[in-house]
């Protein structure tokens, strides 16, 4: 498609606005364009600055300039759909810019889960031309009794960020319902977005609408890319030449880091953990003598703080943002020209996202600075800059359905109307993580949702939906349809207590944000604890409320607090082993991390990329087995879990292990030196070993909480109430325990286990690590600990000390170790 052909694809107004900003449309915007024309469905691969999303937007834009006023049709003509509420919102904002200067008569409203409840009522009775919502609210669209009339007249739906969606339960959850939109209007194009693509033709099967076994589905979405760009400038900061041996924290670059603050106009921080974005905020406001406005946002604060964090960047008031994932994504503020990634990124499609929130502008380069903690984390940290460079993502599977989503999608189907079974499997098929589901499996579904299933069918409360005479099944009554409103949603979120201001005389005052409840468990009335960058006494807990007074002056006795941990990807594990493993690659390192490798090769070994190290030596009483996979913390920690149990049949009597992204430790009262290594890590330790150990980990009972919540068995909101972690727990503890003895094949324990075999404990990536180090497991016997050993070995302090404290308590056990593996 050449200049040439502009006239044609654009409308007089819309090429003039193009001009007035003194722009031209890019290529895959009028690639986009044609596609519309051409009622095509469309992925558009493009990166950040590119005006991507507005190629999204432009043909409905187009279209609904030519169609006649609002809401005519009445009804939705385009909906948006956002993995964060702040995108949509942000989204918004930005549509209206072009909306407002072409003079368009379009109407675009967001809604998300802080939308009032006045705007979403008003939106029901007049909806907007173009809807901006998530996917958690189209789930309640799609169980809504008026659904169907409300998107009859549907054109196009549009996924932004695809890619953070169709690999887990939410995209599960939006492509069951985008088929349903589908069905409720057959013309409706589907369009993704994304800028950091693995595998296009994967999201393409997941997104296309086609089914039967004669063509591949990914052929029925046409794919736009964009021009690659300007490759992103990423740095790896060194604070004065050197990098600390062990440590999380990054305490010691925070110097460095407020200086690079200060010389760039705006900064976005990126942490993994929010305890990590609690402590570096406060590390930088102690360092902040020229009052420079930095702020903090992370998933637990709450909405109203975080909204005034996300005005003030758009407004150009903030200097540098703490972050964790929750800004990942997205949103567009012009004035960051600045990415900050403290301590290793853990995943290169993950960095390539956040480096692109500096700059959105496509000819210029986004600029970023790596922060490593540790000397491992220099490996990785060039290991993704690399990557980075070569514009290589982290690879995705192929995605299978969750039956337990599609149990919730059942059910909210059975609650907007009646629905005949072979006519919603047929819908049902069109979706791409459900094109293979079998009758069997999804007759399984509708009589879990009908009846509990044969082991819980005795108890009323588990019948939802009831067949009529007409053959068509339906929900049982009002309310258990409001109930299953009230839990929508494919996120299962760890129980939360919200942090409120204690009042005088009991009142309870404003929310300052959500915790976990096992945060506070360790927490005795009168404790302080950091939260919001501030340091809080804890006065008590009722309900789901934590009351708090402010203690600014005093030390908090609890300064860490969890969070999500994200694992160090396949693919950028595989580029750390090879760069630890070629002395060539060494010359690029600080060179304190140099000698610190070449010491290890002399006074140990240091592997080939498909090697596997293991290290044995004793230290005071204990003896030690280190294993160096650089696998990821949960690949580790299932596997120390399954040598642990195997050791135990030895008699070796292992007395414990702890694990980090790169290794994993087992001590015991007696030598390892002479165990047969290629027996004990056989790949038959994932047959009966991790059954057995499946059947009683309490990683089971917590993977069924989960299943039992998404498909709706337990639910945490009730009307006028919420359940308490506790009470959820108690719940599905006991349920878990009657099924396991009297239905072990139920629906949910079958979903539980692939859960906890996938997400929790990583089983295929053991299986393929066991296969990839098959007769290639280098044993060195030591006297003492090895330079590599030394990270791990404080991890065992660290974890008897609590959390990432032990950056700071250790200091002197670090020193002690590091002499002795320098010796």
């Amino acid at each position: 498609m050449t200049a040439a052909a502009l006239p044609a694809l654009l409308p007089d107004r819309f090429e003039a606005w193009f001009a007035g900003r003194g722009w031209a449309p890019r290529q895959h915007q009028l690639d986009m364009v044609k596609a519309g024309e051409d009622e095509a469905h469309a992925l558009l691969i493009a990166p950040t600055g590119g005006g991507k999303t507005l190629a999204g937007f432009l043909p409905s834009l187009i279209e609904l300039s030519h169609r006649p006023p609002p809401n005519t049709p009445r009804g939705v003509h385009t909906l948006y759909i956002s993995p964060l509420k702040a995108l949509a919102v942000d989204v918004e904002r930005n549509l209206m810019t072009p909306i407002a200067q072409m003079g368009l008569n379009i109407t675009a409203e967001s809604r998300t889960g802080d939308t009032g409840e006045a705007r979403k009522a008003r939106q029901r009775v007049k909806p907007p031309d173009i809807l901006l919502t998530t996917p958690e609210q189209l789930a309640l669209f799609c169980a809504w009794e008026g659904a169907r009339r409300y998107f009859e007249d549907l054109r196009c739906v549009i996924i932004d960020e695809i890619h953070s969606l169709w690999p887990q339960k939410r995209g599960d959850l939006l492509a069951l319902d985008i088929a349903r939109l589908q069905q409720f209007a057959p013309t409706m194009r589907r369009v993704g977005l994304s800028a950091t693509v693995d595998d296009p033709d994967m999201i393409r099967r997941w997104l296309s609408p086609a089914g039967g076994e004669d063509a591949d589905p990914a052929q029925a979405v046409r794919l736009v890319r964009g021009p690659p760009g300007p490759l992103p400038q990423v740095d790896v900061l060194i604070s004065e030449g050197r990098v600390p041996w062990a440590g999380h924290t990054a305490q010691h670059a925070m110097a460095d880091v407020y200086e690079v603050i200060k010389r760039h106009r705006t900064s976005l921080i990126f942490v993994n953990t929010r305890f990590q974005a609690e402590f570096a905020f406060q590390e930088l406001w102690k360092l902040n003598d020229e009052g420079l406005p930095i702020a903090l946002h992370h998933g637990s604060l709450a909405a109203e703080q975080r909204r005034k964090v996300e005005a003030a960047m758009a407004r150009g008031d903030l200097r540098a943002v703490v972050c964790t994932s929750t800004l990942d994504l997205g949103i567009d503020w012009g004035d960051v020209d600045l990415v900050i990634q403290l301590a290793a990124p853990k995943g290169a499609s993950r960095m390539v996202q956040r480096i692109g929130r500096a700059n959105h502008r496509l000819d210029e380069p986004s600029k970023a600075i790596f922060v490593p903690a540790n000397r491992f984390e220099v490996l990785e940290c060039h290991a993704a800059r690399e990557a980075i460079a070569e514009n290589a993502f982290d690879a995705e599977p192929p995605r299978i359905g969750a039956l337990d989503v599609l149990a919730q999608h059942v059910m909210g189907c059975a609650v907007s109307e009646p629905f005949d079974l072979l006519a919603l499997y047929d819908e049902v098929r069109t979706a791409g993580p459900y094109r293979e589901l079998t009758w069997e499996d999804f007759e399984q579904v509708v009589e879990f949702v009908s009846t509990g299933g044969y082991a819980l069918r005795t108890y009323d409360r588990f019948r939802r939906i009831v067949k009529g005479q007409d053959g068509l099944w339906r929900v049982r009554d009002a309310q258990t349809a409001q109930r299953h409103r009230m839990n929508v949603g494919a996120i299962v979120s760890p129980a939360v207590l919200n942090i409120r201001l204690a009042g005088r005389r009991g009142t309870v005052g404003r929310k300052i944000g959500e915790v976990e409840e096992g945060y506070l468990e360790m927490l005795e009335p009168g404790d302080t604890f950091i939260f919001a960058g501030g340091v809080w006494r804890l006065q008590g807990v009722t309900s789901t409320d934590a009351l708090v007074t402010p203690a600014p002056n005093d030390d908090p006795k609890l300064p860490s607090w969890g969070g999500s941990k994200f694992a160090i990807s396949t693919f950028l594990a595989a580029k750390v082993r090879r760069m630890m493993s070629d002395p060539e690659t060494w010359k690029a390192l600080p060179t304190d991390v140099c000698e610190w490798l070449t010491v290890q090769q002399d006074k140990s070994m240091i592997p080939t990329p498909e090697q596997m190290l293991l290290e044995t030596f004793a230290r005071g009483k204990r003896h030690f087995l280190v294993i160096y996979p650089f696998e990821g913390r949960l690949a580790h920690t299932t596997l120390a879990m399954l040598l642990t149990k195997r050791l135990d049949r030895l008699r070796v009597g292992p007395l414990g292990f702890v694990v980090n992204d790169y290794a994993l430790a087992i001590w015991s009262l007696k030598p390892m030196d002479d165990l047969d290594f290629d027996s004990l890590f056989d790949q038959d330790m994932l047959g009966d070993d991790l059954e057995a150990w499946l059947d009683e980990s309490f990683m089971m009972k917590r993977a069924f909480k989960g299943c039992a919540l998404i498909a709706g068995l337990i639910e945490r909101r009730m009307p006028g109430a919420e359940k308490t972690g506790r009470q959820v727990t108690f719940s599905t503890d006991l349920i878990y325990d009657v099924l396991r003895r009297h239905q072990p094949d139920h629906l949910l324990l079958r979903t539980a286990r692939i859960d906890a075999a996938s997400g929790m404990i990583d089983v295929a990536r053991v299986g393929h690590m066991l296969e990839r180090i098959r007769g290639q497991i280098l044993h060195s016997r030591l006297d003492h600990l090895s330079p590599f050993a030394v990270p791990i070995l404080l991890e065992i302090g660290k974890e008897r000390v609590g959390g990432d404290t032990a950056d700071m308590i250790l200091a002197e056990a670090a020193e002690d170790l590091i002499a002795e593996a320098l010796s």
